[in-house]
């Protein structure tokens, strides 16, 4: 799949895709000339703000409760330099370099907007840190939206702290040493748009939203695999059907069980066994749908955060005539809120699928071997790792209490409501993270299913999936240690070939059949029962190019 190299920032909307290529792909992030144009400006507006004594807060003014304590000379470089050092005390376990990578790509995003006032050497020094692969080790904890992460990266600036580099965690000033970096002298105002704003929110999000659209997919693939293995009745996903309920997400899905189905002759010898499905069986539609339709407003909201000016005070206008204007864009209520509600969907995305995959160990339910082995009772089989679908089930329900409804009073009730919008997209990635485990489960599990039909052909899709999956792991014939297998699935659901893979085969498939039938609804000569024949014919010789895929 390929991927963009360079990231230039400045002239366009920027997109979730633009932060992960930069913070997971390594892509290299550069502004462009009118981006410095307006960093230059604001930071000019600065200048002139200090040079005429005029009290600015966040310029020249001490910061939250001490904003009436004003500052001038060489005490506003001591402060910014202060301010990082003292905002620099989060706790917990270090952010992994992706996510860490992605906080300095959205601030640098933010200053691009010249509304901050930072100066441009800080500005290029952040770029530098990206670029060098310079990643500061920044505790997890401690944030109630803003501040103390931003902080520990600033701290890498003055060559103070810990970073990763080259694979290893070593001082700020050795890693800048070694790329000829020099620490960065700070002055009025940066410490304060270091610290400020709502990139850490909105770059973790950035990612999250990523990793989101990836596992609906994998969670459409792998339902459907589900659905084939337990036999279900496909009449629940008709065209006609789904569109009387039109929410776009729901569409989708349905679009897409359809052509991972298509060609089953699973389901095709199956029609009529049962006058219903359980719900979570034939509810795959409505309820990943829902998921989707969610992915869309909080891709909007955090999208647009992205593109804002976050910073407290903003500098508007130019240096003869300006604003300076104290208000609360570093609010992140608009990105909490859709961290929160990505948690939630996420979670219910998970839920259905350990509901999906109970099913399928259960003999009473399933028409399957107990447990999914040919020998239940002295093999365990696959008892237990439903049990840790359940637990990680039970770890999301915790994480979809959201964390934007929490608040506290801090900075001497200077700042009395806060967003939490840093822990609810850290929330986030561990609600993800164990979706991802319960997708990976299922995914054995109904690849396990397949191995008991041993005529009738799949999906065209879901025999692709299947298939993608024993390259890495085995049948399970008899008991052994499991956690490996698991571990491989996981693997693959963060493969984005992979996934690509499947759904190219049901596209060429759908495309391949929809030509066929119009060659021959054109034939002067053709009957409809050798137009039935042909489009039968069809289907058989494309499944079969499917499972030599």
């Amino acid at each position: 799949m390929s991927r963009a190299e360079q990231i230039i920032i400045g002239d366009r909307l920027v997109t979730w895709q633009d932060v992960t290529a930069v913070a997971r792909h390594g892509a290299t992030l550069t502004l462009s000339e009118n981006a410095w144009g307006r960093i230059d400006n604001a930071q000019a507006i600065v200048q002139r703000i200090v040079s005429s004594g005029e009290r600015a807060y966040g310029v020249n003014t001490g910061l939250g409760a001490l904003c009436n304590v004003s500052l001038e000379g060489e005490q506003l470089s001591r402060l910014s330099r202060n301010t990082l050092l003292s905002h620099a005390c989060g706790v917990g376990t270090a952010l992994p370099d992706e996510q860490t990578r992605a906080i300095i790509c959205a601030a640098i995003i933010n200053y691009s907007q010249g509304k901050s006032g930072i100066h441009r050497q800080v500005v290029e020094a952040l770029i530098a840190l990206l670029n060098h692969g310079i990643t500061p080790q920044v505790p997890s904890q401690g944030s109630v939206g803003y501040l103390t992460h931003m902080a520990h990266i600033g701290i890498a600036l003055l060559g103070v702290g810990q970073v990763s580099y080259r694979g290893q965690v070593i001082s700020a000033l050795q890693a800048l040493s070694e790329e000829g970096l020099s620490p960065v002298e700070l002055g009025a105002k940066d410490g304060l748009c270091l610290v400020n704003g709502t990139p850490c929110m909105t770059g973790l999000s950035c990612l999250a939203i990523a990793d989101v659209n990836r596992l609906m997919q994998w969670a459409d693939v792998i339902s459907a695999m589900t659905f084939e293995g337990l036999r279900g009745q496909l009449d629940a996903f008709d065209e006609e059907i789904i569109a009387l309920k039109p929410h776009p997400g729901m569409q989708q899905v349905g679009k897409n069980l359809r052509g991972l189905l298509a060609g089953s002759e699973v389901l095709a010898n199956s029609k009529g066994i049962r006058t219903q499905d359980a719900l979570s069986i034939r509810s795959i539609p409505q309820v990943h749908g829902a998921t989707r339709d969610q992915l869309t407003h909080a891709t909007r909201q955090i999208e647009t955060e992205l593109n804002s000016a976050t910073d407290n005070p903003l500098l508007l206008g130019t240096p003869d005539a300006y604003r300076v204007v104290s208000q609360a864009n570093p609010h992140g209520q608009s990105v909490a809120m859709a961290a929160d509600l990505l948690a939630i969907a996420m979670a219910e995305l998970g839920s259905i699928a350990e509901r999906r995959l109970d099913r399928l160990i259960n003999p009473t339910v399933s028409g399957l071997p107990a447990f999914l082995v040919s020998q239940p009772g002295v093999n365990s089989g696959m008892m237990i790792v439903q049990y840790v679908a359940a637990s990680l089930c039970a770890e999301n329900r915790q994480m979809a209490q959201p964390a934007v409804i929490d608040n506290y009073v801090t900075s001497g009730l200077q700042e009395d409501h806060l967003s939490m919008g840093t822990s609810a997209a850290l929330k986030l990635h561990k609600v993800l993270e164990n979706v991802t485990q319960i997708l990976a489960i299922e995914y054995l599990l109904a690849a396990q299913a397949f191995e008991f039909f041993k005529g009738p052909r799949f999906g065209v899709g879901t025999e692709v999936a299947w298939r993608l999956l024993r390259e890495r792991v085995p049948a399970y014939d008899e008991d052994r240690w499991l956690a490996p297998d698991i571990a491989s699935s996981v693997t693959l659901l963060k493969n984005e070939e992979s996934l690509e893979t499947v759904f190219q085969v049901c596209r060429d498939y759908a495309q391949m059949h929809n030509d066929n039938n119009t060659r021959h609804s054109r034939s002067p000569g053709a009957t409809s029962a050798e137009q039935a024949g042909a489009s039968s014919r069809l289907t058989t010789d494309i499944n079969e190019g499917v499972a030599a895929s």
